[in-house]
């Protein structure tokens, strides 16, 4: 169900709200240049400064605008399990696809925290969940071994990891099976994820490349390499230089030059500084989208 290019979606904001207008153009872009699924409020949605209420507001919004036509995998993540059961509980109550759901962050749980935490999702809702391991924002690794027991858990049915480590692909892949959802939460390495065995990325550079990232993975999908390496080319500056500030200050500067949304981010996220914007000019350029 869920592969190929899937966008972490920036949430738009207008004088402090959201901009709900904008965000449904956002999913219609997406829709229309070949993203496969769509991931609301997810670390690039700045999840963590959204109130409780606009969280819910964003991933109603998002299934509600894409009507079907692709999966919503809903970020639902927090450091609080019982809070993370809550926001699994509504994103299925809105008809979202799956949770995508990030280790708890701040609290810093050992594996066996670990496992304790997603196997009581899994068993407080029946949805199916992505589990999401970032240890740089996190400060806590969810280990391949502990992936392979939560995957034989009925409601776990993949990863998107961002540690880069590519070698863990087979690792998943030898303790979880091939049947389990391996997607690269890691643009810069996100080919070589394919390469290894991976489905997919949920990408921050497909909110403003859609249709390269989409053409990527597609290459990808059909193993034609030397053409996604091509592509890949044109993309690499976005993938890292995206990353050049705090993220998604990046990321919506783009997107404005591209008259898609605002550059407004909430504190501490802040816009990047005049010598940042000329680096992601050129990123854009190389990938065939600015002057």
């Amino acid at each position: 169900m869920f592969h190929g290019s899937i966008p972490a979606l920036v949430t738009p904001f207008n004088n402090y709200a959201v901009d709900c207008d904008a965000y449904k153009a956002l999913i219609e872009r997406q829709i229309t240049s070949g993203s496969s699924a769509l991931v609301p409020v997810g670390t690039t949605g700045e999840s963590a400064t959204l109130s409780h209420d606009e969280h819910r507001e964003v991933v109603s919004l998002c299934v509600e605008t894409a009507g079907g036509r692709v999966p919503v995998i809903a970020g639902c993540g927090s450091n609080s399990t019982a809070e993370a059961i809550g926001l699994v509980e509504h994103a299925k109550s809105v008809g979202a696809d799956a949770a995508l759901v990030v280790c708890p962050y701040y609290n810093r749980p050992d594996q066996d925290g670990l496992e304790a935490h997603f196997t009581a999702i899994n068993d407080a809702v029946e949805l199916p969940v992505i589990l999401y391991n970032v240890p740089s924002r996190t400060m806590s690794d969810l280990l391949p071994e502990t992936v392979g027991r939560l995957a034989k858990l009925p409601n776990i049915i993949g990863i998107k990891d961002a540690t880069g480590d590519l070698a863990r692909v087979t690792q998943h892949r030898l303790l979880a099976g091939d049947n389990f959802i391996q997607l690269s939460g890691d643009d810069p390495s996100a080919l070589g994820h394919r390469a290894m065995g991976g489905k997919g990325a949920i990408s921050v550079t497909a909110n403003v490349a859609p249709e390269l990232n989409a053409q990527m993975h597609k290459a990808a999908s059909d193993e034609n390499y030397a053409l996604a390496r091509e592509i890949e080319l044109k993309l690499i500056g976005l993938h890292k230089d995206l990353f050049i500030t705090a993220s998604p200050g990046p990321t919506k500067y783009a997107m404005s030059k591209l008259g898609l949304c605002s550059t407004e981010v909430r504190s501490p996220i802040t816009i990047p500084s005049p010598e940042a914007c000329k680096i992601i000019d050129a990123a854009l350029k190389l990938a065939g989208l600015g002057d």
